[in-house]
C-alpha cells in the first residue's frame, strides 16, 4: 500500500447544504501534504470525516487502505486541532505524563522533559497550563500529539500565534518527523510553510479542489505564480 490516505468521490452535506463536492485525492506514505483553503472551504470537514467524526454523505475515506478505527493499533494517528484541548487547571508536566500514559509510553516523564527542553519550556514544567501563553500551550499540545510517534500526523494551523523563531522551531520538528517516515497533513494559511515543507498540496474552495499536485505542478498550472498569488487569484482580492 503506497498511499497513507485515499479520498475517493467524497461528498458531505449538512441539513441539505452540500459543503464537499465529489472530492478525490491521495496522500502518499512519508510525504508532507498541504491541505489549503480559506476558512469554510471544507478542510476541517474533510479531516473529521477521515477520522470518522463525520459520516460522509457519499464516497469513501481510507487511512492505510481502510476506514479509520481509533482502536486499530496497526496505525497510530496524531491530530493537532486548531482548538486546544488541554486540562488548563493542571500543571504542564502532569498533563503531558497523563497523556503519555494513555498512549502507552514507557517513560512519559523523561520524554516530556526532553521535549520541553527542546521547545524552550523547561522553566514552565510546574506551571499550570492556564498560565501559559497561547503559543506555549500550542507547543504543549504538539508534544502530546507526537509523543507516541504517530504514523500519520494531522496538523491544523500548527503555527497559529507563533512568532517567527517559534515557527522556525516547529517547522524543524516537522521536518525531523518527516525524515523518520511520518506521513503529515498540514493545514496552514502560511504559504511559505507550504513552499518549505510540503511535497504536494490541494487547494480547496467551496468544497471543490481548485489546485492539486506537487508545488511545482501547481505553480506551472498557474503560469509560475507564487502560492500566495495563486491563493488570491482563486479566492479574489476581497475574500473573507
Amino acid at each position: 500500500m503506497k498511499n497513507m490516505i485515499e479520498v475517493n468521490n467524497f461528498k458531505m452535506a449538512f441539513d441539505g447544504k452540500t459543503v464537499i463536492k465529489d472530492l478525490s485525492f491521495t496522500v502518499a506514505k512519508g510525504e508532507i501534504f498541504g491541505l489549503l483553503g480559506a476558512n469554510g472551504s471544507g478542510k476541517t470537514t474533510t479531516i473529521r470525516a477521515l477520522l470518522g467524526l463525520y459520516k460522509p454523505t457519499g464516497g469513501e475515506l481510507l487511512i492505510d487502505g481502510k476506514k479509520y478505527n481509533p482502536e486499530d493499533t496497526e496505525i497510530t494517528v496524531g491530530y493537532l486541532p486548531e482548538e486546544r484541548g488541554l486540562y488548563r487547571k493542571e500543571n504542564v508536566i502532569d498533563t503531558m505524563v497523563y497523556f503519555g500514559n494513555l498512549k502507552g509510553l514507557e517513560n512519559p516523564r523523561a520524554w516530556s522533559e526532553k521535549y520541553l527542553a527542546r521547545v524552550g519550556l523547561s522553566d514552565k514544567i510546574t506551571e499550570k497550563v492556564e498560565k501559559l501563553s497561547g503559543g506555549q500551550q500550542q507547543k504543549i499540545q504538539l508534544g502530546i500529539t507526537i509523543m507516541n510517534n504517530p504514523k500519520l500526523l494531522i496538523l491544523d494551523e500548527p503555527t497559529k500565534g507563533f512568532d517567527p523563531m517559534n515557527r522556525r522551531l516547529l517547522m524543524e520538528i516537522i521536518e525531523e518527523l518527516h525524515e523518520k517516515g511520518t506521513s503529515i497533513i498540514m493545514i496552514t494559511h502560511y504559504m511559505d510553510e507550504v513552499e518549505r515543507l510540503c511535497d504536494r498540496a490541494l487547494l480547496l474552495k467551496d468544497g471543490t479542489a481548485h489546485a492539486y499536485g506537487t508545488i511545482d505542478e501547481i505553480k506551472k498550472e498557474f503560469n509560475g505564480k507564487s502560492l500566495d498569488q495563486i491563493f488570491v487569484d482563486i479566492y479574489g482580492e476581497n475574500y473573507e
